[in-house]
């Protein structure tokens, strides 16, 4: 069972506790877009909460949107792996991470991460260089209160370091892989529920300074580090489920 902000267990959503959706006041013509992001937004923050099922005509007419792009943003949160569709009962968000998929995914990181870092700190360049620092330096939209906010900021900043690593690492197949676990879309709502203070951003500038320097060792060390730290500022919000 997955666990609210306060860390107690919670029930599945029935159709008749499903909240209301904000009508949507948006000049924009791409309304699958908009859809999606309004949807993305209610799941990473556990509005909708895990097993919660999504009705295309009772999201539209609260929206105010015709089922089309409803229907078309929950393909697209379908393929970001947020949302399943059950045959005929339609959609449902999907359960947060599981221990069981939490610990395989932090044994792949560790097993690949480390050695991106090695290999980053033997291939970059000076522009590399100069991103890796600016990203540590000033990740857009941080705030000083762990506000909703403030933790999608701090999410995209993860996801941009550690997809920069891989980037200067230069092995595109590494790279894709590590999207394809889409890590951060699955730990994001953890984050949420944990209600924690990340002190990754420490952890990043260490990693940074170590590929900056060229030592190979001391990057991958740094990055096991980090993630063994952020493992175990997770784990105990994950579910045994």
């Amino acid at each position: 069972m997955a666990r609210s902000k306060s860390g107690r267990v919670m029930a599945p959503r029935t159709d008749a506790t499903l909240p209301e959706f904000d009508r949507l006041t948006t000049g924009r013509t791409d309304l699958t877009s908009v859809v999606y992001e309004h949807l993305k937004a209610r799941i990473m923050d556990l509005t909708l909460e895990p097993e919660t099922p999504l009705r295309i005509d009772v999201i539209a007419r609260q929206v105010g949107v015709s089922p089309t792009p409803v229907r078309e943003a929950l393909l697209r949160l379908a393929a970001d792996e947020l949302v399943t569709k059950r045959g005929a009962r339609g959609y449902f968000t999907n359960p947060v991470i599981t221990r069981a998929e939490f610990e395989d995914l932090w044994e792949f990181r560790l097993a690949v991460e480390p050695w991106a870092a090695a290999l980053a700190a033997r291939r970059a360049t000076a522009a590399d260089i100069a991103g890796l620092r600016e990203e540590v330096a000033h990740p857009a939209g941080l705030g000083r209160t762990m506000d909703l906010s403030t933790y999608r900021a701090m999410q995209e900043h993860d996801q941009r370091f550690h997809e920069l690593v891989f980037r200067v690492a230069g092995n595109a197949t590494a790279a894709d892989a590590f999207r394809r676990t889409r890590t951060h879309l699955r730990t994001f709502r953890i984050r949420m529920a944990a209600e924690l203070g990340d002190p990754a951003l420490r952890e990043h500038d260490t990693v940074a300074r170590a590929i900056a320097d060229g030592d190979p060792e001391a990057g991958a060390e740094a990055m096991r580090r980090h993630l063994t730290s952020s493992r175990d500022r997770l784990l105990p919000f994950v579910s045994d489920a």
